[in-house]
């Protein structure tokens, strides 16, 4: 018999554990709620509910992040922690950032990654992370949460997106370089952090988004020679400490569901079932008996262009498209981008909140409101299709 009120640790960690739950966990995973649906939905709550934002995501979220302070050198502005520099760019109400300095692009060979000035775990405090633990459960018990450990994004972020997949084929040393000294980073930095935090985190946040609208950007050879193994080891890491592995990549991935699971995930997210072969039946034959789910909501159809009615429905019906019937399944629900209507997004939130009694499912709700996500994903995804056209080839 289930409690009738579990905490978010004890909620989460069941999910976790393919076992029954009093509701699904809540979170907002990869996501966020940008300008202006934030005022708008502060506004909202404020008037129908009495309460602003901030107090109602932090009673309803299960899972809040546990951040390590950066404490090194001083970056210069727009500029992240790999050299990597970003500017903001409009959108109307407000800004998204897009690279516009990618600090290995003019490298050649591996000779050339020693001029480049690499992070070291030493720019970070871990020693305040107990404090900031302590300072997150004060109020009430969440799962907590470490990120971001994205070995190929951050790679191509440095080298450049069309750039890495050609080196891929004309120079895979450079590439193996790369993505092992930012492994190499992740895997110590995870390492720190978790043993700072003494057994307190429950998950820790990767991602690489290696699928597009049609399938996966490079060949599954491929992908196993220069994607896999980093991950392997930054797994091996993370689980050696007791935390679960949340996984994040857009597109159609399916192909590749089976090789992330030996790499060694707990969690797929973001289930983008628009994209080319995405069948959550599927997924919930093959593989709810070994993942758990987040994610699946429509960001390109429903969530964006849909009616309320449409909302709630595909709200609803996630849960029971990827949750296994026996002991062992899954089940989520998903991005939310509900395009220019609070109202949808606090709707959806409500619903989320009303279903109980769901074994093995695992954080319900994404909700990136007004979506300049989805906006900047979109142009992505539509070049992604172009890229992988190119570079989805076999040495």
């Amino acid at each position: 018999m289930v409690a009738p009120e579990l905490t978010s640790r004890e909620r989460v960690r069941l999910a976790l554990e393919h076992r029954q739950t009093d509701r699904v966990p809540i979170a907002l995973v990869c996501s966020g709620i940008n300008e202006p649906a934030r005022t708008q939905f502060d506004a909202l709550l404020r008037c129908e509910r009495g309460i602003g934002l901030h107090q109602y995501l932090n009673d309803i979220l299960d899972i809040q992040p546990a951040d390590v302070p950066y404490a090194g050198p001083p970056l210069a502005p727009g500029t992240d922690i790999w050299g990597v520099g970003r500017r903001p760019v409009c959108y109307g109400d407000g800004t998204y950032d897009e690279i516009i300095q990618y600090p290995l692009a003019q490298a050649n060979d591996v000779r050339d990654l020693d001029k480049h000035q690499w992070p070291t775990p030493r720019f970070y405090d871990y020693g305040v992370l107990p404090e900031r633990i302590a300072a997150a459960r004060s109020d009430r018990n969440h799962c907590l949460m470490l990120a971001n450990g994205n070995i190929f994004e951050t790679s191509w972020y440095m080298r450049g997106f069309e750039r890495i997949f050609m080196d891929m084929v004309m120079n895979p040393e450079l590439v193996h370089a790369i993505m092992g000294r930012v492994a190499d980073f992740l895997v110590e930095h995870f390492t720190r952090a978790l043993a700072a935090a003494n057994g307190e985190i429950g998950l820790v946040f990767t991602a690489d988004d290696i699928g597009g609208q049609q399938g996966l950007l490079i060949s599954l050879d491929m992908w196993q020679e220069f994607i896999k193994p980093c991950h392997v080891r930054l797994n091996k890491a993370i689980h050696s400490f007791g935390a679960k592995v949340i996984y994040h990549s857009d597109g159609g991935i399916m192909q590749a569901v089976f090789g992330l699971i030996d790499m060694g995930i707990d969690v797929l997210q973001a289930l983008q079932f628009d994209a080319a072969g995405m069948d959550p039946a599927i997924l919930k034959q093959r593989y709810g008996h070994r993942l758990c789910f987040q994610g699946g909501a429509s960001v390109q159809r429903t969530l964006p262009f849909g009616s309320a009615e449409q909302v709630q429905d595909e709200v609803r019906k996630r849960p029971g498209d990827v949750r296994n019937g026996s002991a062992l399944g899954a089940s989520a629900v998903g991005d939310a981008v509900v395009n220019g209507h609070p109202a949808l997004a606090l709707s959806a939130f409500d619903i989320r909140c009303s279903v109980f009694g769901v074994q093995c499912s695992v954080f319900s709700v994404r909700c990136s409101v007004f979506g300049v996500q989805y906006s900047t994903l979109d142009v992505r995804r539509s070049s992604l299709i172009v890229h992988r056209s190119m570079f989805s080839v076999q040495r």
